[in-house]
């Protein structure tokens, strides 16, 4: 957590720049919208772990609901050599770690939601919702043995769910799944032997 160092006072400030290693005084922010930071961070994020998973990604463009497309290659697969999942990225900061119980509240847009939950469908589409701090300052901690983005990612198959509001609809986010490379290539493998994610 960023904290105000007396010694660092700069005129005009209550305190100074916030310090994050006790060593030197941060930098400014960007000008950049929060929800834009959260846009990228979740990006990512799904960049981290389709790497570590092996897969490639393609951004559909222009985009038209579907945020990215992911494919995994394995002559394991019973399908194709290779299979693509459509993923949609959400992100907030309203909901805090480790949401207690079985599953969150996230809600969509019944257009959105259309869209997601269609079947049958010829490539699946799967949500993925990544919980951030409040504070940008909380996102991301950079040490010599690794790289934190806080807090996390977690997905589900909505293909079926009915909308049941008149503009928007609130889906249930299993805690059980959290998005990281092992889940992606458990969805792939899934997916390739001809199943649903």
């Amino acid at each position: 957590m960023a904290i105000p160092h007396p010694s660092s006072a700069v005129p005009g400030t209550a305190g100074g720049p916030a310090r994050h290693d006790g060593a030197r005084p941060a930098a400014p922010r960007g000008a950049l919208a929060v929800t834009a930071c959260m846009e990228t961070l979740q990006i990512g994020y799904l960049h981290a772990v389709a790497a570590a998973a092996g897969c490639s990604l393609s951004q559909p463009f222009p985009d038209n609901g579907i945020d990215w497309h992911v494919s995994h290659g394995s002559p394991g697969h019973a399908v194709d050599d290779e299979v693509t999942v459509k993923v949609q990225l959400k992100c907030t900061g309203r909901i805090p770690p480790r949401p207690p119980g079985p599953s969150f509240p996230f809600t969509l847009d019944n257009d959105h939601l259309a869209k997601l939950a269609r079947t049958p469908v010829s490539v699946h589409r799967i949500l993925v919702v990544m919980l951030v701090p409040r504070a940008p300052e909380d996102w991301l901690r950079a040490g010599h043995d690794r790289l934190e983005l806080r807090h996390c990612c977690y997905w589900t198959n909505l293909a079926g769910q009915p909308a049941t509001g008149r503009r928007r609809t609130t889906v249930r986010i299993p805690t059980a799944r959290i998005f990281d490379d092992r889940a992606l290539r458990e969805i792939m493998a899934r997916v390739g032997s001809g199943g649903r994610p």
